[in-house]
Formats: structure tokens, C-alpha cells, sequence
């Protein structure tokens, strides 16, 4: 987790100068922009462009794309973003990409809190002069497509209260549709999408009760159904499903730094310590030691300042 700065501490026009003057000279002083912008939280960062914008005309935005580069200037930039402009970017290159990731549409759709899948259309709405629904509609077919368009268009009620007689009938439903026994995938999308993560996992939980097994044990392949299966494990467990993507992010030939990233910029002032104590007893080193690794130069001393690690 970030370090919060006290306000005797934390002055965001000394930050803004400061920022500015490791941007001058002959070579840019990224160890100083890291010693900034990674001990700031979201108030405190929002504060910083805006001084910095008010005292030099200037977007801190494109001030650091202009003087950084390669994977530390892609993290630094979007931390500097709001929760929702993160998203929006991280919604819009996940669409841009040759095969479409939906694993981060996913994580916006099932994650995310209903205001905060509103802020994050609102933003990639007035970035992109498209909703987000629309780009990724184009971007995909079937019932792939209704899937992840009617996750991104959910509005779920978001309390802890379920109905233990309709995760029966749900339960029912989603195990003929699996099997195949007449019912449409219009019924598993409905479901899937519009009900509350509470009331979803009372309907997971009883489908293990009834049939022996979870519900993502049971799925064949094919482009829906592991989609499906992705869907169901980020309502089901978010914390555990951001711990196994940073370990397929490291655990590859060449580290998946957009993955990695993500992960750990978007999570760092939420769920960051749980999903570090999952991955640590998971994989018996923490997330720390495996960045530490993988990663180099001011990348590494960047995601490393994220995670906490300069605290210890």
C-alpha cells in the first residue's frame, strides 16, 4: 500500500516544482518523479496536477510522456489517472489489442462497484466519443458478445441480502443450461449479469451443494464458456483472481507488464494487502521478492514503491 502523507507533510505546489525540476536539465531524475507521485494517494495526486497545471499551463500527463518511456512511463501515467480514467484507458487498449483481452472488461463488469462501472462509461465516453458498450459490441460476436456487453451494461444491486429460493431455481437453471437440456444462454447471461455478487454466490454455493462440485468445474470449451468460467471466478473471489494474475504475469518467459501493472496500480489503494498475503501463501515468496526478480530499473523500483516495499 501507498504511503499516506500527512497535510503538514504534503504540499502538492512543492510537489508540482519538484516534479518540474527533475523534468529539466540533461537527463530526467526519475528516482525523484518515483519518490513523489508513489508515496501520494488519489486525493493527494489529483491535488499535484492540478498545481501543476495551474503553475506551468501545463498537463502533468503529457509533461511525464514527454520526459519517461517504456513500461515505467505506461505505470506512472495511468497512477497518476483517476480510478476511472484508469479503466477507461485500460478498457480502451484491452479492445485495441489483436485478439480482445476481456479478462480487464470483466474485471470492470464483475469488480467494480455499480458507481464505479458509471464512472468508468462516463470516462471512456468522454475520451473516446464512443460508449464503452458500443466498442466492445463491435469487437466481439454471439453470445460472447451478449455476455460481456451485458456485464459492462449491468446496474447490480450491491447490498449483502439474497433470496435462498431463487439461488435454488438459478442453480437449476444454470446446470441444465450446461449440460444442455434445452434452456438458452439468454437465461445463464441474464443471471450472470444481473444479479448482486451476493446473490450470485448463494446460487453458486447451492449448485455445488446440489451437484457435487463447483460450477466452473463443469463448463466444456469453446471462446464462451472460459469467459464464463473468468466471469464467475472474479464475482466469486475477486482478491484470489488478482493474486493468480500477478502470478501469470511474473511466471512467464518474458513478464507480462501490463498485467502486472494493472493489477497492482488499480488494487493499491483497495484490496492490495490481501492479495499480497494470498499470493505469498500461494506461491511461498511474496510479490515483493518475485518483482524484485523479474523486473529492472526504474519500472521495478516504481511497482516496488507500490507494493510497500521501500517501507520496510
Amino acid at each position: 500500500m501507498t504511503t499516506i502523507i500527512s497535510p503538514k507533510q504534503f504540499s502538492p505546489v512543492e510537489d508540482a516544482e519538484n516534479i518540474k525540476n527533475a523534468c529539466q536539465g540533461w537527463g530526467t531524475d526519475e528516482k525523484a518523479i518515483i519518490s513523489i507521485l508513489g508515496h501520494r494517494n488519489l486525493f493527494q495526486r489529483r491535488l499535484v496536477r492540478l498545481a501543476f497545471q495551474e503553475i506551468y499551463h501545463q498537463d502533468l500527463l503529457q509533461q511525464l510522456k514527454c520526459e519517461l518511456s517504456g513500461d515505467f512511463e505506461r505505470a506512472i501515467s495511468l497512477w497518476t489517472l483517476d480510478p476511472a480514467d484508469q479503466d477507461a484507458v485500460l478498457a480502451n487498449e484491452a479492445l485495441q489489442k489483436s485478439v480482445v483481452d476481456y479478462r480487464v472488461l470483466i474485471e470492470i463488469g464483475c469488480i467494480r462497484s455499480p458507481e464505479d462501472l458509471l464512472a468508468v462509461k462516463r470516462a471512456y465516453k468522454f475520451r473516446y466519443k464512443r460508449s464503452l458498450e458500443e466498442d466492445l459490441a463491435s469487437c466481439t460476436a454471439g453470445d460472447l458478445r451478449k455476455l460481456l456487453v451485458g456485464i459492462i451494461s449491468a446496474y447490480r444491486y450491491d447490498g449483502d441480502e439474497f433470496d435462498e429460493t431463487l439461488a435454488h431455481s438459478e442453480a437449476t437453471i444454470l446446470n441444465h443450461e450446461i449440460h444442455g437440456t434445452g434452456f438458452n444462454q439468454e437465461e445463464v447471461i441474464r443471471i450472470v449479469s444481473s444479479r448482486s455478487r451476493a446473490q450470485l454466490n448463494a446460487t453458486f454455493n447451492v449448485y455445488k451443494d446440489i451437484y457435487g462440485r463447483s460450477i466452473t468445474k463443469a463448463f466444456p470449451g469453446g471462446d464462451y464458456f472460459p469467459t464464463l468460467r473468468t466471469v464467475i471466478r472474479c464475482i466469486r473471489d475477486p482478491q484470489k483472481c488478482f493474486a493468480k494474475m500477478l502470478r501469470a504475469s511474473i511466471n512467464t518467459a518474458a513478464t507480462d507488464k501490463d498485467t502486472l501493472s494493472r493489477v497492482i496500480i488499480t488494487r493499491a489503494e483497495k484490496d492490495l494487502t490481501t492479495i499480497k498475503e494470498l499470493y505469498l501463501k500461494r506461491n511461498n515468496v511474496s510479490v515483493d521478492e518475485a518483482v524484485g526478480r523479474d523486473c529492472s530499473g526504474d519500472y521495478k523500483d516504481f511497482i516496488l514503491t507500490l507494493l510497500g516495499a521501500d517501507q520496510s
